[in-house]
């Protein structure tokens, strides 16, 4: 029986013995494809190859992908760890031909893998075919049959429907049939009783699809349409989870040594044993494979935030933590600890998980404390909402509440549900699920973006020409329209372009489109699956002209002195911090730039300022840009070139040089670190754990800061009468101020006890209430602290009613007893209702509220009005 790490090796060996070139697996983080955020499936990294926007470099290739399933049409989250095979984080054993072998050779070779060098059973295998489409003027996929044939008998050959057996890669683009191949794992009773052909595709948990065929050969147009491809391809894809538990002899992934090791940690961390308890078991399950997610999202730069990729993570992170803290009993950070098991599983094929165990582990720990007082939080707030219920008599919770705690407070529904039951309450599920669904509306039409055909003006390759030259002849060479928040635009690629587009953190160039009488404004260029895309407003008159294409020369001109600024700056953080310090993401703007690193505590004044003067200094020295563009990655890193985890790399590289900085990079630059002028760094901070933030500005950008500091502190010197020692004069108006404030305070004080015991002395009694009342001036912060000193001293059977004026504005202040409370009364509504006279509103608690207004004139009154609905007027 193979190992996990044995089976991944034997699939690579496997097609290297076809020829084919093995390559790294990709980021699971993907950068650079504004319709992606993760990878969700192997050919992900091919994209531009399979677009036709980049040459193929080697025309066969295989490897073992990280992929991550999470939102979209691709989305297993709620299912992981409630069944045997659903997973977050899984990986893609793949092969592919870019315009070489095609159906036959794919079939024949999957299924020698298979029996021969695995040795799976071949009376247990099924495959599927497309059984063609009406819509799609499809017939069913008779060649792949006939490949089928060969090996598999008619029985187990299967016609599967479109929605299993069509693969499109979105709604436009490259598309084709596909092949699956299904495995039946049930015992042979079973098998006898009741034959896999009537299980594939049905759900079952042990016949189950393990290896999917994709033959690209048709080009989806916008209108639905097809075409076929000028170079057909293969595509496929096998669940390394689910090979390991057919080879293993399991019945659940996460029987296998690719689960056991973390779970049976979990187990020892816990107490609790796996297969005890079926709850128990569910949340071993979902913590293992998200402890995997989190943990190579972290590698691959991505650290949990509150937007996008990022929120993403942190909501897979803080599933796992509900599950460990409902049904394992866990109170305190935990996962973290996960990790020397999951490096024993994992980390000979991704050693990447090795080298950043500190900072996975103090992310993961820091996101755990976090959440876990955010649920401490969120079940106080769940505390007040069912008081307030039973208070008011219902038995259910609404579910618009419910979806708050959803949102806010990562609670889901069967948490919310669990505590209540355990108090008698339901959910009410329908306006649950309405709330969900208006969400679910909103995202969906703030991200939804209509995109047009590429309509193609002449053929060629689009060449970046813009590290040598800001302005160039250049050709369409086609172009499309597209539609997002009801606004029209257009994306244009040229045959040649001077524009930088969005990649590696720096923002994409602007300028024109030139022709003889006609200017175009391209307002940005982004980088699309290795594509420079420009987008502009309108078309030209003339798509066919030759144009001049000119970048906006001061944008780019600061947006380069900002981008080199971070790389001298990168160098001085690990001068002056040591080596540990790596970069974790960049943003270069021409305004400002920031810069993440690594690194586990804030920086001082005093490295602030060392790694200031640091980068003066490489400034100063001038250095030349020394740029070795297409080099191989083994010399580039003999030269020392930092590469950056979260990146893939190809063969060949880019290194920018300035003196003792050498990093790989792809970004523009400046030709010399003179010509950045000074840097200053304005803000510090943490983003997460071992992370840190600088911002700083450069050239222009640097001074207009020291302009700003300087009308600062010449505003400052004028209003202390440009008294000679600054620092001096504005201790002592501190000192000043605070022995003021103190005696502002004694006096109020003395106050506050008068205003008391005059209110004291002319309490009135009514229907065995005391009635305290006060109208008249004074602050509103001043009488609620009067009115908690009274609440001290009566203690029961008052009320305590005030209309304040301060500055012409009225306020109106009401504090109840906790009898009156009980009895149903609410200070809260009383003073809303009030409110009304003095044309204003209000709130607060049962037993203390206060209101706010324009109209003075009308306190008394509705001090009274309160009173009369308490039946308490005089």
């Amino acid at each position: 029986m193979l190992t996990s790490k044995e089976l991944r090796v034997s699939f690579t060996d496997f097609f290297a013995s076809k020829n084919h070139q093995i390559v790294a697996s990709a980021p699971m983080v993907i950068k650079g494809d504004p319709t992606l955020m993760f990878t969700n499936a192997g050919m992900n990294q091919f994209k531009d190859i399979i677009l036709g926007n980049v040459p193929a470099k080697y025309i066969r290739v295989a490897d073992s992908q990280k992929c991550l399933r999470v939102s979209g049409k691709h989305n297993d989250l709620e299912e992981v760890g409630h069944d045997t095979y659903h997973h977050t984080m899984f990986e893609m054993l793949g092969n592919w031909s870019f315009g070489d072998y095609f159906k036959s050779e794919a079939i024949a070779w999957a299924w020698e893998y298979l029996t021969t060098r695995l040795h799976l059973d071949p009376d247990r295998l099924y495959a599927t075919v497309f059984e063609g489409s009406v819509l799609d003027c499809l017939g069913q996929d008779a060649e792949a049959a006939e490949y089928w044939a060969r090996h598999l008998p008619q029985s187990r050959i299967l016609n599967g429907c479109k929605k299993d057996n069509f693969w499109e890669m979105g709604d436009t683009g490259p598309c084709g049939p596909c092949s699956e191949i299904h495995i039946d794992l049930r015992p042979d009773d079973e098998r006898a009783s009741v034959s896999g052909a009537e299980l594939v595709n049905k759900d079952h948990p042990q016949v189950i699809e393990i290896w999917n065929l994709v033959f690209m050969q048709f080009n989806r147009k916008a209108d639905g349409s097809l075409e076929p491809l000028p170079a057909r391809g293969i595509d496929t894809g096998m669940g390394f989870e689910r090979l390991c538990m057919a080879i293993q002899g399991k019945t659940s992934n996460y029987d296998t040594d690719i689960f056991q090791p973390i779970i049976q940690r979990i187990a020892a961390l816990t107490g609790i044993a796996y297969g005890d308890d079926d709850k128990a078991d569910i949340a071993m399950r979902v913590v293992a494979d998200h402890i995997r997610t989190i943990a190579f999202s972290i590698t691959d730069g991505q650290l949990p935030s509150n937007a996008k990729a990022g929120y993403v993570i942190r909501r897979i992170l803080r599933r796992a933590v509900r599950y460990a803290y409902t049904f394992l009993n866990i109170r305190e950070a935990f996962m973290y600890r996960l990790l020397p098991a999951l490096i024993e599983s994992m980390g000979s094929a991704y050693p990447e998980l090795d080298e950043q165990k500190s900072l996975i582990a103090r992310v993961i720990k820091e996101e755990e404390e976090a959440f876990l007082r955010t649920l401490d939080t969120g079940i106080r707030l769940l505390d007040k909402k069912t008081e307030e219920a039973i208070a008011a008599g219902l038995t259910s919770l609404s579910g618009k509440d419910a979806f708050a705690l959803y949102d806010s407070y990562g609670f889901p529904l069967d948490l919310t549900e669990l505590i209540l039951r355990e108090r008698g309450i339901a959910v009410d599920i329908n306006s649950f699920n309405i709330e969900m669904q208006k969400q679910k509306e909103r995202a969906r039409n703030a991200a939804a973006v209509e995109t047009g055909d590429w309509l193609v003006v002449r053929e060629g390759e689009s060449r970046f020409v813009g590290y040598d030259c800001l302005e160039s002849d250049a050709e369409i060479l086609r172009y499309r329209k597209v539609k997002q928040k009801n606004k029209e635009f257009y994306q244009i690629v040229l045959d040649q372009t001077p524009f930088y587009a969005e990649k590696g953190g720096q923002v994409g160039d602007s300028g024109q489109l030139v022709a003889a009488n006609d200017t175009i404004a391209i307002v940005d260029t982004k980088s699309e699956n290795n594509l420079a895309v420009h987008l502009v407003e309108k078309l030209p008159a003339d798509i066919a002209a030759t144009f001049t294409a000119r970048v906006d020369i001061a944008k780019r001109l600061q947006c380069e002195c900002n981008h080199s600024g971070t790389h001298l700056l990168h160098q001085a953080l690990r001068e002056v911090l040591g080596t540990h310090v790596e970069q974790r993401g960049s943003y270069v703007a021409p305004e400002s730039l920031r810069f993440d690193f690594s690194h586990f505590q804030k920086l001082t004044e005093a490295e602030l300022r060392e790694v200031e003067r640091r980068v003066g200094e490489k400034i100063r020295a001038d250095y030349p840009l020394d740029e070795h563009r297409s080099i191989p990655i083994a010399q580039a890193k003999a030269m020392g070139a930092i590469a950056l985890f979260g990146e893939k790399y190809g063969d060949d590289v880019r290194v920018i040089r300035y003196g003792s900085s050498v990093e790989l990079c792809g970004g523009t630059h400046i030709p010399s670190t003179g010509r950045i002028g000074s840097l200053r760094i304005i803000a510090e901070s943490s983003i997460a754990a071992g992370v840190r933030r600088i911002e700083a500005v450069t050239a222009e950008g640097a001074e207009s800061y020291y302009f700003q500091l300087q009308d600062t502190l010449r505003e400052i010197r004028n209003l202390t009468n440009n008294m000679p020692d600054l620092i001096q004069t504005i201790k002592k108006n501190i000192n000043e101020n605070a022995e003021l404030r103190r005696q502002i305070d004694a006096y109020d004080k003395e106050k506050i006890t008068s205003i008391k015991h005059t209110i004291l002395a002319n309490i009135i009694s009514r229907n065995g209430l005391r009635i305290a009342q006060y109208i008249g001036p004074g602050s509103p912060e001043l009488i609620k602290d009067v009115a908690f000193q009274i609440k001290s001293e009566l203690k029961n059977a008052f009320i305590f009613v005030a209309g304040i004026e301060q500055a012409a504005k009225p306020t109106l202040m009401l504090m109840l007893s906790d009898e009156l409370v009980s009895a149903g009364k609410d200070a809260a509504r009383l003073i809303k209702s009030a409110a009304a006279l003095i044309q204003g509103g209000g709130g607060g608690q049962p037993h203390f509220a206060t209101a706010g207004g324009k109209n003075p004139t009308r306190l008394k009154e509705a001090v009274e009005s309160i009173l009369k609905e308490l039946k308490l007027e005089g």
